[in-house]
């Protein structure tokens, strides 16, 4: 008994060693929460700018989505060094106005499938998440790999394809119907759920436990993204992404 003992403390302790930040998750995760809370208040924000001043919210939406670029690079790379005292102000504010951006495809899920939509798409991200911390922590190294390798070739071939989507529809009337559309939700939704697994996996991997805001800048975008596709998918699925 005794050997048995000493022979399952000796695997944990190899586990634990292949982990640069053991506690990043756990470290990370209210940040992520907080982040969320943020983007829903920045999206009634913007909800309610587009109510009282429509023509003000274009103007101001083309000035958050630049200023969100800025914001994200030089988050990440004070998070990145450690220097969380300069990255949590500033991401902060990403997190406000990246709710502003959203606000736009937000209204118009709401046009074309109610505010059902919002409460299908904000529950399933939610599933997605609890599922996700128990599975993705218990990955073992031969599947979280692999994983990576498929989601990182499936972001690449999902970044082309909008890519595509988005020059065809500039030159080509009605190029990128509801069919493509569908496709790219579609695709995007299945990427970013294996994506969230991924998280608890790469994360104490690739962040020291001192890097927990870098880590949950990952993780937020990760959930951002699969709500705005689950999103675009009911909306494609309710008609919205025809181009008649």
């Amino acid at each position: 008994m005794p050997a048995s003992s000493n022979f399952q403390e000796a695997i944990r302790e190899a586990q634990q060693g292949a982990l640069v930040g053991p506690n990043v998750v756990n470290k990370a995760l209210p940040y992520v929460g907080g982040g969320m809370v943020l983007t829903a208040a920045g999206v009634m924000g913007g909800l309610t700018l587009m109510a009282s001043s429509p023509g003000l919210f274009m103007p101001l939406f083309w000035v958050a989505l630049i200023g969100n670029f800025i914001l994200f690079f030089v988050a990440q790379n004070a998070a990145t060094k450690e220097n969380n005292g300069t990255a949590l102000p500033i991401l902060t504010a990403y997190s406000l106005i990246t709710g502003f951006t959203l606000s736009g495809i937000v209204a118009y899920a709401l046009s074309v499938a109610g505010v059902g939509a919002i409460g299908t798409a904000t529950l399933a991200t939610g599933i997605t998440f609890l599922i996700a911390s128990v599975v993705g922590r218990r990955m073992s190294d031969s599947i979280g790999q692999a994983l990576a390798g498929v989601v990182g070739l499936g972001i690449l071939g999902l970044i082309i394809a909008m890519v595509i989507q988005i020059v065809g529809g500039i030159f080509i009337p009605g190029f990128g119907g509801s069919g493509f559309e569908l496709l790219i939700a579609g695709f995007g939704t299945v990427l970013f759920v294996g994506a969230a697994f991924l998280d608890f996996y790469t994360m104490p991997r690739t962040y020291s436990d001192d890097q927990y805001l870098a880590g949950a800048l990952g993780m937020y975008l990760t959930y951002i993204n699969l709500f705005i596709f689950i999103l675009r998918l009911i909306i494609a699925l309710n008609g919205g992404g025809r181009r008649d």
